[in-house]
C-alpha cells in the first residue's frame, strides 16, 4: 500500500520541500511523519502548503543559484592537487576517495557533501589526472579536474 505525503523539508533521494510524493505506508507513517519530514496529504495541509507556495519557490530558486555559483567555482579549478604516498610504478599507497576530495575542496573554500562526489570505481588508486562528477542541485552536475601526484614521485616528475 502507498500513501501520499507532502514533504516539509528536502529529503535525500525523495524530493524537496512542498513536493507531493507517494510513499510506502510504513515509510510515511513510521519515518517521514514522526520525524517531521512530511505531513499527510489532506485538505488541511494542502491549504497550508498552497499559502507557502511562493516562499518555497523562492527557496528553490536560491538553492539553484547557489548551486550555479558552486558549479562555476568547481569548474574554474584547473587541477585540484592531491598528493598521496605512492610507489615508483605510480600505484598509490591507499586511495583517493570522495572524502579525501571533499577535504581538498574544503581547503579551497568549497563545501560539498562527500556523498555528492562520484568517483568512477569508487576510488582512485593511481597517480594521474582525473575528471570527477560532483552532483549539485536537482540534475545539475559539475566536472572537477583533479591531479593526483605521489609524494615520492614529485622529484622525479620535475626531471
Amino acid at each position: 500500500m502507498t500513501m501520499k505525503v507532502i514533504l516539509n523539508q528536502d529529503v535525500v533521494n525523495l524530493g524537496e520541500e512542498g513536493d507531493v510524493k507517494s510513499v510506502a505506508d510504513g515509510y510515511g507513517r513510521n519515518f517521514l511523519i514522526p520525524k517531521g519530514l512530511a505531513v499527510p496529504h489532506t485538505k488541511k495541509y494542502i491549504n497550508i502548503f498552497s499559502q507557502k507556495k511562493e516562499i518555497i519557490a523562492k527557496k528553490k530558486e536560491e538553492k539553484k543559484q547557489q548551486a550555479l555559483g558552486i558549479k562555476e567555482r568547481i569548474e574554474s579549478i584547473e587541477g585540484l592537487a592531491i598528493v598521496m604516498p605512492a610507489g615508483e610504478s605510480g600505484k598509490l599507497f591507499g586511495s583517493v576517495n570522495n572524502s579525501v576530495i571533499a577535504d581538498a575542496l574544503a581547503k579551497e573554500g568549497i563545501t560539498i557533501e562527500k556523498k555528492k562526489i562520484e568517483i568512477p570505481d569508487n576510488s582512485i588508486k593511481m597517480i594521474g589526472n582525473y575528471n570527477i562528477k560532483v552532483k549539485l542541485y536537482a540534475n545539475q552536475t559539475a566536472m572537477l579536474k583533479i591531479v593526483v601526484s605521489g609524494a615520492d614521485s614529485v622529484e622525479t616528475e620535475k626531471k
